[in-house]
């Protein structure tokens, strides 16, 4: 797999006996198809649990959600400690370039959502927003805010 815009992490892989590649989700804790998305997805876990101090037991992968009567998955998603959600992450693999499409994909499910925080990634480049529903506004950032950080920026710490 290419190198990502992320620090270096050590992943465990392991091949099956088809010649396919799995990683091991350490937050689904099983191994996983190793395709492009995934190894953002794997990332961006390792990124928000080793170095912006999320507990991993307030993230989930794959987050199911109904939007119009239909099934849909939200790649990741942080919730607070009373459960609700507060950063919601969707990965694309690095060849997929960060669109408009892409944007409304993520405004879709916040639809359902309401998260305060939204990060779509390709591992190449990061767009990272920071929406306020008080104010009704909304901000770019340079960087994911730790947990504490996400916390009081919403004014929930």
């Amino acid at each position: 797999m290419i190198s990502l815009q992320f620090p270096t992490y050590t992943f465990t892989t392991q091949e099956m006996p088809n010649g396919k590649v799995q990683i091991w989700d350490m937050v689904r804790r099983k191994y996983v198809a190793l395709t492009p998305e995934e190894w953002v997805r794997q990332h961006v876990l390792h990124y928000l649990i080793t170095t912006k101090n999320v507990p991993k037991g307030l993230v989930s992968v794959e987050m199911p959600l109904v939007l119009h009567q239909q099934a849909k998955r939200a790649d990741v998603v942080l919730c607070d400690r009373q459960a609700m959600p507060l950063l919601m992450v969707e990965c694309k693999a690095p060849s997929v370039v960060l669109s408009q499409a892409v944007l409304e994909q993520i405004t879709r499910y916040n639809m359902v959502l309401q998260v305060p925080f939204w990060w779509i990634t390709n591992g190449l480049q990061h767009f990272i927003y920071h929406i306020n529903y008080v104010d009704n506004n909304y901000t770019f950032l340079a960087d994911i805010p730790t947990f504490g950080e996400m916390l009081q920026l919403d004014g929930r710490s």
